[in-house]
């Protein structure tokens, strides 16, 4: 018995100490947001936090929230954010259904098919190419690009689908388009090339593209990402980045976005069980967070990294904040309880860094089906279904939840 106490130690030591070490911060209306529910998120150069929502725009500088809305600036379009992009000369781009506005730090402008030759008011995403300067809109009809005097715009007579969710740039001058039923177009300056399904892309439902230093083209789709190499092959593709139990394993992709160190971090979210959570990919392996690690809510709606590679998760029940170094201790969450091996086909094992006076596991439905003594230190599941399911950790302070997945 000795000896089984000493091995559970070490390999409980082992599994948290080569694990990574990370601080969630959490903010809600109570902490200074118009609302909870967010709709896009953006880093400007200062390192301020941009947060479009329903309700206008924020700016969070780490300690002041300034609000933009249709109430105190009359060039605002709508107060219902699509997008919002920080372009690397400090200017804010905001998308909206009814066109495009720009903000220098002073002043607003408003940009729609009335004023200017934007192909079309309903933005999907904006982007820009950082060697030409150019500024890109992506539409239900197409894409726009904008010099701030002149606009180029692309439609299906150039490119495969009409419809522009992404626009991203690779080192050898190509435009890439992701579209939303369509696929990828890839534009060499001569041609117009359509990628898909039957190259090897996990789905024609194409949400987000980034494009990494190394030349790979990071797609996201409705059944996770597809990695194209510098030959625009398909080298990697992975549908479950962030763990759901069989046969749920795809892993629909909200946002990509990747940090100066390397990691690429995805937004994901399965709406029809409700259930997200976002994870990042060192080069090696994929670490995922959800609400059992502290996460505000899991509805994702998008991710943004910070000049510190901090990811910024934007939710409809507010914002997370994941540092990976732990740096601060204001308002964060960390969660003293691990579980492995998770998932599992029934047997886990736990230990807890805080006094526990309850343990109870739930089902995905929020059922109570087991009571455990509070000095446990593992659970048996062998008898219940594969799925989803949620272990409470209670004591006199706090009440802390784990997510275990039964295969």
């Amino acid at each position: 018995m000795i000896l089984k106490k000493i091995i559970f130690f070490l390999v409980f030591f082992c599994f948290v100490f080569t694990s990574k070490s990370q601080l969630i911060t959490n903010y809600t209306v109570a902490d200074g947001l118009i609302t909870d529910f967010i709709e896009c998120i953006d880093i400007d150069i200062n390192n301020n936090v941009w947060i479009g929502t329903s309700q206008g725009i924020q700016k969070f500088d780490g300690v002041n929230w300034l609000n933009y809305n249709t109430s105190n600036i009359s060039q605002i379009l709508s107060d219902n954010i699509k997008d919002i992009y920080c372009a690397s000369n400090g200017d804010i781009w905001v998308g909206t259904d009814f066109g495009v506005n720009r903000y220098d730090g002073i002043n607003w402008y408003s940009y729609t098919t009335t004023n200017s030759d934007l192909i079309s008011n309903q933005i999907k995403s904006i982007d820009e190419d950082l060697t030409s300067g150019l500024i890109w809109f992506g539409t239900n009809l197409g894409a726009s690009s904008f010099d701030m005097s002149s606009w180029t715009s692309y439609s299906n007579n150039d490119l495969h689908w009409s419809g522009v969710s992404s626009v991203s740039f690779d080192n050898q001058g190509g435009i890439w388009f992701g579209h939303l039923y369509g696929g990828l177009t890839y534009y060499d300056g001569i041609n117009f090339n359509k990628i898909d399904t039957s190259n090897g892309l996990l789905s024609q439902n194409v949400t987000d593209l980034r494009i990494d230093n190394l030349g790979n083209k990071w797609v996201g789709t409705g059944g996770g990402i597809s990695i194209l190499d510098n030959q625009n092959l398909i080298s990697q593709n992975y549908t479950r980045m962030y763990i759901l139990p069989p046969p749920d394993t795809l892993n629909p992709v909200v946002e990509i976005d990747i940090g100066s160190n390397g990691n690429v971090w995805v937004a994901i979210y399965v709406g029809y069980l409700a259930e997200g959570g976002v994870a990042y990919f060192d080069g090696v392996d994929w670490q995922d967070f959800d609400i059992s690690d502290g996460l505000i809510g899991p509805n994702i709606r998008g991710i943004a990294i910070d000049i510190y590679n901090n990811a910024w998760v934007a939710t409809s029940t507010g914002i997370s904040k994941i540092s990976l170094s732990i740096s601060s201790t204001n308002n964060l969450f960390i969660n003293p309880f691990a579980i492995f091996p998770n998932p599992s086909t029934g047997e886990y094992f736990f230990s807890s860094s805080v006094e526990i006076s309850d343990i109870s596991l739930y089902n995905s439905f929020g059922m109570k089906i087991l009571t455990l003594n509070p000095n446990a230190s593992k659970i048996n599941l062998k008898k219940f279904s594969p799925g989803i399911y949620y272990v409470l950790f209670r004591n006199e302070e706090k009440t802390y939840r784990k997510k275990i997945i039964k295969i």
